[in-house]
């Protein structure tokens, strides 16, 4: 009779010399966070036992789930990765084969849902090449363990290890790192020592809150995320890691990552300056923004408003002009169609209301309470205006104003349009596609005429050239186009006006 006898593999941690010592138990401990590694894979066959080898024993006793994700690799990296999970019986081993290839962002992107869905805390990005340290990774869960980070990058431009030249990565590699970092830095008000490192580590609570759907499958998905992280004011952290640089074969196009890389980051700003909206940053366009240059409507309201008064904007929005009216001691209510304004907290009150609606609205704040009452590019919304501006008459206390916007449809803009035969609704401005009223000068002030109001002022604004350019309207080149379009708009106001600001006070 014969005996057979099977033998059972074990992973034996095989850290690379001189990259390992022994890992503090303190700093690998998850403190009760589900932490989960997501290891991206692209025909990994020669490098990805290595990289599972390397994990040290204390992280693999303090993550929960090792999920390699394989991006329809052509060799057989998903088979390998299933054998290694029975050979060495890896429970926390998970292995998930893309039916067709996602690309680095797109691959990056289902690993973080697939963690988010399973109600992860935490995740760490570790490439299956070989060519980021898993001896470190308890360095880089740690600060988010501890709450004092949302995400943390590993940086090979931090000299602890020597510095990424001494790890092998070619000059000009480290030439263009540090150019496109320099400039992402300055653009985006970032100090990173390295925007280029694909080893990171995320709370997943914080990529929960942001919206991956239109975002590249490319490699500047990275770029992109820390844009995302940036403008939410998420806290980034930088721990040094080694560099090194095998025989691997390396699938970026240089020249067209730094491209792409570039692009994203004027894209963003493009969006942000409501220039254009990029899909990929579409939650942060604001379709009514800020006009900070002289002679705007907000310059005009702001001046016009005051100081020390109670102020009620009516289609606040998100409270980002109430924030500009409050900073001069004003109190200010607001009332608009949003839940919660995203700058609730400079109102004194607020009322959510549907504006076509709006009878009761003054009752709501209280019938003659407010010094002046904003109506800022909101009229020009209202199937039926004047019903909306009854409730800012009665809101009004007295000898108080109202100070309103609306667009001048006679701009010379729309008037080229109309000699061109369009009429061309567009994504905001003079032909923004939900205005459903239109004025001229004079049609406004009859308007309001007709609809109970004595117009004490009147005044064209310039027309917002440094949103079309994507300047700042401090740029001194902006600043002295701004100064010959307003000399055009004093000289000829019906054609050049953008808009008209009317300050208007209820007649008895």
């Amino acid at each position: 009779m014969s005996t057979t006898t099977t033998q059972t593999m074990e992973l034996e941690y095989a850290p690379r010399p001189g990259y390992a010592a022994e890992v503090d138990p303190s700093i690998a401990s998850s403190k009760g966070k589900r932490i989960g590694i997501l290891v991206v894979t692209y025909n990994a066959t020669s490098t990805l036992i290595s990289v599972l080898k390397r994990i040290p024993p204390v992280v693999w006793a303090n993550v929960e789930e090792v999920a390699v994700f394989d991006d329809a690799s052509p060799d057989s990296t998903f088979e390998l990765a299933i054998g290694l999970k029975a050979v060495w019986k890896l429970p926390k081993l998970h292995v998930i084969r893309h039916e067709k290839n996602l690309g680095y962002g797109g691959n990056q992107k289902a690993g973080y849902r697939y963690f988010i869905d399973k109600g992860f805390d935490i995740v760490i990005l570790l490439h299956g090449d070989g060519q980021y340290a898993p001896e470190i990774l308890a360095r880089m869960y740690h600060p988010i363990v501890e709450g004092r980070a949302d995400a943390v990058f590993g940086s090979r431009m931090m000299r602890d290890y020597g510095g990424p030249l001494k790890g092998g990565m070619p000059l000009y590699k480290y030439v263009g790192n540090r150019i496109l970092t320099t400039l992402e830095n300055r653009a985006l008000g970032l100090r990173l020592t390295e925007f280029h490192s694909g080893y990171r580590a995320y709370n997943l609570h914080a990529l929960a809150r942001m919206d991956f759907s239109r975002m590249t499958d490319d490699f500047h998905f990275d770029t992109e995320i820390i844009i995302k992280l940036q403008h939410q004011r998420m806290t980034i952290l930088e721990v040094p890691i080694p560099t090194y640089y095998g025989t691997e074969l390396c699938r970026v196009d240089g020249m067209r990552y730094a491209k792409d890389v570039v692009r994203a980051v004027w894209r963003y700003k493009q969006t942000v300056r409501s220039v254009t909206r990029a899909p990929e940053f579409a939650e942060y366009f604001v379709h009514y923004p800020i006009k900070h240059s002289r002679r705007s409507s907000h310059d005009y309201a702001l001046r016009l408003v005051g100081r020390g008064h109670r102020v009620l904007d009516i289609g606040c929005g998100e409270g980002f002009f109430a924030a500009e009216v409050a900073r001069n001691e004003n109190r200010v209510s607001g009332v608009d169609a949003l839940p919660l304004p995203e700058r609730n907290e400079v109102l004194e009150q607020y009322v959510q209301r549907d504006l076509n609606a709006p009878e009761g609205l003054a009752d709501a704040f209280g019938r003659g309470r407010f010094d002046r009452v904003l109506l800022l590019d909101v009229l020009e919304h209202m199937a039926q205006p004047e019903r909306l501006l009854a409730e800012a008459r009665a809101a009004t206390a007295q000898g108080g104003e109202i100070v309103i916007s609306v667009p001048n449809v006679a701009n010379i803009t729309v008037r080229l349009k109309l000699l061109c035969g369009r009429f061309d609704y567009e994504e905001r401005g003079i032909l923004d596609r939900t205005h459903l009223r239109f004025f001229t000068r004079r049609t406004a002030r009859r308007f309001l005429e007709e609809n109970g109001c004595e117009v004490l002022e009147t005044r064209a604004t310039v027309m917002p050239l440094e949103l079309v350019f994507g300047l700042s309207p401090e740029n001194s080149l902006m600043r002295a186009i701004n100064a010959v379009c307003a000399l055009f708009t004093a000289a000829m106001p019906r054609l050049f006006g953008y808009q008209w600001v009317f300050v208007a006070r209820p007649r008895a």
